[in-house]
């Protein structure tokens, strides 16, 4: 068990994005963060206290937290000297990322040394059977994106908050480093090999009540070269009832991608519900989760205004406004 609460590791994020991790448990387990540790020319603030390592300490701080999800996963020079000063004041490590702490022979032999603990979130644990694309009982809902990091997990864990505030059957289901960091339990999707991808997310969501929602945690994009993989596998291994179309409207070009454009609303319909209808005839897009953070009040208003006019599906920023339309639309099922 990874121990809490958590000092969160910024290091030197370009940009707020790049701090997803540390954001999501921020906002989803406030009791856990007792502050941040930021590097040199960091641009990421989760508004926490910023703290030396011995301040985080006295504070009760266990375990310090890479926060940043980086392009390729990487732990660079810089990161290491804070990691072993970490292990050295008495920090267990915990990380999401592909470059995994156990692979790094200094960080490992300070842990041996100082008697610490390092959690590597991104490695499966279970052997995981290939898909076989059997209907499994229960309901299912999956937010799908047109670009990476636009909200698909909050999506979901706004969606299970507001399903257990009406007293109903209903489970989060993380696939990814942060979802699991936040709730303790997973699949850490992106780290399972290919031909298992899809048969991980049947093991991750099996038979239930018929009345049960599992709101599988959204990976990557259809529309994202990168990280298209992961999505298919969520689709055809979720066999969702239901797709939740997530955006950020406020972007010029996908992320990490700047010679290609977002896909619209319509086009993501169109592309992600026939793949879903291959596992899942019977699936329906219910609803849009719009990530309104770089808007207005007003602005976003109007925004989510026009997108249910123009696409005829109830819309909201579930974080900001709350998840109840998206929570009726699949009630209504």
């Amino acid at each position: 068990m990874i121990e809490t609460p958590y000092l969160l590791f910024l290091g030197d994020a370009p940009d707020q994005l790049a701090a997803k991790v540390a954001q999501g448990i921020k906002d989803w387990r406030p009791d856990n963060a007792v502050g941040q540790f930021r590097m040199e020319g960091c641009k990421a603030d989760m508004g926490l206290t910023d703290m030396t390592l011995v301040d985080a300490r006295e504070a009760g701080a266990k375990t310090l937290v890479i926060g940043v999800a980086n392009r390729g996963g990487v732990i660079s020079q810089e990161w290491k000297k804070v990691l072993v000063m970490a292990l050295e004041e008495g920090f267990d490590l915990a990380s999401g990322l592909h470059n995994l702490l156990r692979d790094e022979p200094d960080l490992v032999a300070v842990a041996e040394a100082t008697g610490r603990k390092l959690h590597d979130v991104r490695v499966p644990e279970v052997e995981f059977p290939i898909a076989n694309g059997k209907k499994r009982s229960g309901k299912r809902v999956l937010a799908v994106g047109t670009d990476c990091s636009v909200g698909k997990m909050y999506t979901a864990l706004c969606m299970d908050a507001e399903m257990r505030k009406r007293g109903l059957k209903s489970s989060f289901r993380a696939t990814g480093q942060t979802g699991i960091l936040i709730t303790g339990d997973g699949v850490p999707l992106d780290a399972v090999i290919a031909d298992f991808m899809a048969g991980s997310v049947e093991w991750l969501t099996p038979d239930n009540d018929a009345d049960h929602w599992d709101h599988i945690e959204g990976q990557g994009s259809l529309f994202h070269v990168s990280y298209s993989g992961v999505t298919m596998a969520l689709i055809h291994g979720g066999q969702p009832d239901a797709l939740i179309l997530a955006h950020e409207p406020t972007r010029d070009h996908m992320r990490g991608l700047p010679d290609y454009d977002l896909p619209s609303l319509t086009q993501l319909r169109e592309m992600a519900l026939p793949l879903a209808q291959v596992g899942n005839p019977a699936c329906q897009v219910v609803g849009v989760s719009v990530n309104t953070q770089h808007m207005g009040e007003d602005e976003a208003k109007t925004y989510l205004a026009e997108v249910e006019a123009e696409m005829g599906l109830p819309a909201t920023d579930p974080f900001r406004f709350g998840a109840g339309k998206l929570v009726d639309a699949l009630e209504a099922l």
